[in-house]
């Protein structure tokens, strides 16, 4: 493989022309507002090494790359770099807490091995392959985190990296304006399960969750050595490992026991018990992987949660839960839920609107409002058009920009503050007036 070759000498890739590093590889990749093919001398006279086109015009030299489709060749040349390194490769998808539990699960990994994970949110057809490609030699496991908008993404990236492993962290109500049904997403997601079983691979599994077991049974789980089992349910013997959350005040804290009845606690910096799952998920495959309760509890215990996904920021005016990179029905319930459970009396919502829900999408905002309802709050504050549409008797604001201006008049002050919305809503910068 030409390419392959190149990249061994090569072994950086860009697809910016404004980001090149010296002696790296180009991919020209073409978007629905763009195409890099443009850019691609911008790149070289920038400092790559060779730039890869799919528009002949744009092969001016031997610097150039000629292939049928940038993108196709991106991740077979990842594809290609994963087989020759055969480093183990768990994969992991989910509607929510995928990204939380990858950075979890690599930060416990971390503690015995070199471990690769995916940065961020680079978890789509562009972004799996380009972690791929950073794989080295000296890596000896790679967490890979796979999203999914349509029908078949998933089987698409399993394809690409290949994965040894599977955990599918659970399944909810998201991107139902790209998958058309809650069974919709139980399919693409179970595309990982059947990926795995289909190769003779084993799958980690939450097996309190009935949605998950049944998703793995009809993916092809036959033998029961192919599953590696966790619960929420205490006590339960018949899995590797259980727990149960002790505190969340408002960090969550948990008591973990596995099979052989050894149990240890431990304390995180992360906000809300609906993190549990994905703290045990990452308690779990820690000791499939031979660590000893020391290093899963530092590696658990010294993780920071940034890029405001449950994060406790505190101000000099309030306590700030910011939980507002993404939302969808089921981690917009389960956030509202906890918070208010929070052993405090002055409680205040900053929501913004859940995106990418289809036709279901004025229903999934109006049952928001009727937890909210159902719940005691000093303040609400609902951000964006769908809330505007519902029927409600809070403070309503089409644009972020809108809530601030409100807020810069009528303070909140000596609270705990939830800020929970879709990414697209950019409720972070609300942050500033609180």
């Amino acid at each position: 493989m030409k390419l392959y070759s190149i990249f061994t000498q090569h072994p950086n890739v860009c697809t910016d022309s404004r980001v090149c590093l010296t002696g790296s590889l180009f991919f020209a990749l073409k978007g629905a507002n763009f195409n890099a093919n443009e850019f691609a001398l911008s790149a070289l006279e920038k400092g790559c090494a060779y730039a890869i086109v799919d528009e002949a015009e744009y092969a001016i030299d031997e610097r150039f790359i000629l292939v049928d489709n940038v993108l196709e060749s991106l991740q077979q040349l990842a594809k290609y770099h994963r087989k020759q390194l055969g480093t183990k490769i768990i994969g992991i998808t989910g509607t929510n807490g995928k990204t939380t539990t990858k950075e979890l699960l690599a930060s416990v990994l971390s503690e015995k091995y070199n471990v690769l994970y995916t940065l961020g949110n680079l978890n789509n057809h562009i972004g799996v392959p380009l972690t791929l490609l950073r794989l080295k030699p000296e890596h000896d496991i790679a967490v890979i985190e796979m999203g999914a908008n349509h029908p078949g993404d998933i089987a698409e990236l399993a394809e690409i990296a290949q994965p040894d492993f599977g955990l599918i962290t659970n399944v909810g109500k998201a991107h139902l304006e790209g998958f058309g049904s809650f069974d919709g997403v139980k399919q693409t997601k179970s595309e990982l399960y059947k990926y795995i079983l289909d190769k003779g691979k084993l799958i980690f599994i939450n097996k309190a969750n009935l949605e998950l077991l049944d998703m793995a049974n009809k993916s092809g789980l036959i033998y029961p050595d192919k599953m590696y089992s966790y619960s929420m349910e205490f006590n339960d013997m018949e899995t590797m490992m259980a727990a149960r959350v002790s505190s969340c005040s408002p960090f969550l804290e948990m008591e973990c026991q596995s099979k052989n009845d050894e149990s240890f606690e431990i304390k995180t910096k992360l906000i809300g018990s609906y993190n549990a799952e994905n703290v045990l998920a990452a308690v779990t495959i820690g000791k499939y992987f031979g660590l000893d309760e020391i290093k899963i509890i530092n590696g658990l215990e010294n993780y920071l949660p940034q890029n405001n996904r449950s994060q406790l920021t505190i101000t000099d005016k309030n306590h700030l839960i910011v939980d507002a990179y993404n939302a969808n029905p089921t981690s917009m319930s389960a956030a509202i839920l906890n918070f208010s459970h929070l052993n405090t009396n002055r409680k205040s919502l900053i929501l913004g609107d859940m995106l990418e829900l289809g036709v279901q999408s004025e229903m999934e905002h109006q049952t928001i409002i009727s937890l909210i309802n159902d719940n005691q709050f000093e303040t609400v504050i609902l951000v964006g058009e769908m809330f505007s549409k519902t029927k409600n008797a809070y403070l309503n604001f089409k644009t972020v920009i809108d809530a601030i201006l409100y807020l810069k008049d009528h303070r909140i002050e000596n609270n705990y503050v939830l800020i929970k919305g879709s990414r697209g809503i950019k409720l972070e910068k609300i942050i500033e007036v609180l």
